[in-house]
């Protein structure tokens, strides 16, 4: 083995987490973006029993990897429970989530102030492209479950998926 691991160098690591039901072209800016200044990303789809997806949590995690693969350095998993404990157990110090708009400030200040209160985890804010300032999964769905015209949210596999399920009812 080469690279840091190899020479006893702490890697620098991250997770992004989210529902990502489905991933976005918004999520991909974000985690290619956060995949430039880490050595390993974790993209974390968080299960939320309460909620009903529209892809399952095996499915997302199926896009997500073939939509990163390019990057080389994003792992790929599910987690229930709180974020801090994931991190916790993986020794990964900082979460990395896209702000859209001031309103998700509000929440996200509140997470990131709970997040470093029980453990101690940093929390760096990336301001989302312009061009998905808009964006979000329930938009999307909603949007492509009334044949609206997706195709330049999500990435071409996501969008087959999308529409294959949409497709089902």
């Amino acid at each position: 083995m080469t690279g840091p691991e190899s020479e006893g160098l702490q890697l620098r690591r991250a997770v992004c987490p989210g529902s990502f039901d489905p991933i976005t072209n918004g999520h991909l800016d974000i985690i290619a973006r956060a995949s430039r200044l880490y050595d390993v990303v974790h993209v974390v789809v968080m299960i939320n029993q309460a909620k009903k997806g529209l892809f399952t949590v095996d499915e997302r995690i199926d896009l997500i990897r073939s939509v990163t693969a390019e990057y080389g350095n994003v792992k790929v998993e599910a987690y229930h429970g709180l974020l801090v404990d994931y991190c916790k157990e993986r020794d990964i110090p900082a979460i990395v989530k896209g702000l859209r708009a001031v309103s998700d400030f509000d929440y996200e200040l509140q997470m990131a102030q709970m997040n470093n209160g029980l453990s101690g985890v940093e929390t760096l804010f990336v301001p989302t492209s312009p061009t998905y300032s808009f964006l979000s999964s329930s938009l999307v769905k909603e949007v492509a479950a009334w044949g609206g015209d997706v195709s330049h949210l999500v990435p071409p596999l996501v969008l087959e998926a999308l529409a294959k399920r949409l497709a089902k009812g």
